[in-house]
């Protein structure tokens, strides 16, 4: 069912402050962060992780630690050219690209 969702994330930036926003018809997530700083994160799919966001140029990446296995370490990388925001999601050898555009 996750697979036929189509997500919008909304990402703002208030002073040195971040926020993601990402909505389905299913569920809504939302997390808020500073750059370099580690914080809790409960993700859509129910893991507990801990999570740093650092940016490289025009990306985003957000690296999950879980307790090992349990919960699995993620990459979530997104990358923004222009209108389009590309997201690769990374864990272990599995590997999932989702593709968006800017919406106004």
């Amino acid at each position: 069912m996750a697979n036929q969702a189509t997500p919008v994330q909304d990402i703002t930036l208030n002073g040195d402050e971040f926020n993601i926003k990402t909505s389905t018809t299913f569920k809504t997530t939302e997390i808020k962060f500073k750059l370099g700083e580690e914080f809790e994160e409960h993700t859509a799919d129910g893991r507990t992780v801990k999570t740093i966001i650092t940016q490289d140029g025009n990306k985003l990446i957000q690296s999950q630690k879980g307790d090992g296995d349990k919960v699995k370490d993620s990459v979530l990388t997104r990358e923004f050219n222009g209108d389009d925001m590309k997201m690769v999601l990374t864990v272990d050898d599995i590997v999932c690209t989702r593709c968006y555009k800017k919406i106004e």
